[in-house]
């Protein structure tokens, strides 16, 4: 149970920071942040086009990471049909 919770967490961190890396770099809050306004000097890296990209890629590549952790709790288990787990019999006594 706790294993399950801890696996949501983490889920749920990779999602919510893939979202925020794809989003962020394209507002108006990433031109107007704390960084730029207290050191002008790197505005012109911040808002660079291939630095949000990059920074977006980052973001996608956490989205992936949430996705590929998400796919085998959605997978049904072996044996978890609903019924009990049938063995086929070995020497046929069965």
């Amino acid at each position: 149970m706790t294993l399950t919770i801890r696996r949501l967490a983490y889920i749920a961190f990779f999602l919510e920071t893939g979202l925020l890396l794809v989003v962020l770099p394209w507002s108006t809050f990433w031109s107007r942040n704390y960084f730029v306004v207290h050191w002008p000097a790197i505005s012109p890296w911040l808002v660079n086009d291939f630095v949000r990209g990059g920074v977006t890629g980052i973001g996608l590549i956490n989205l992936a990471a949430g996705v590929a952790d998400i796919i085998p709790l959605l997978r049904p288990r072996p044996g978890s049909e609903g019924g009990p787990v049938r063995r086929s019999p070995e020497g046929g006594g069965g």
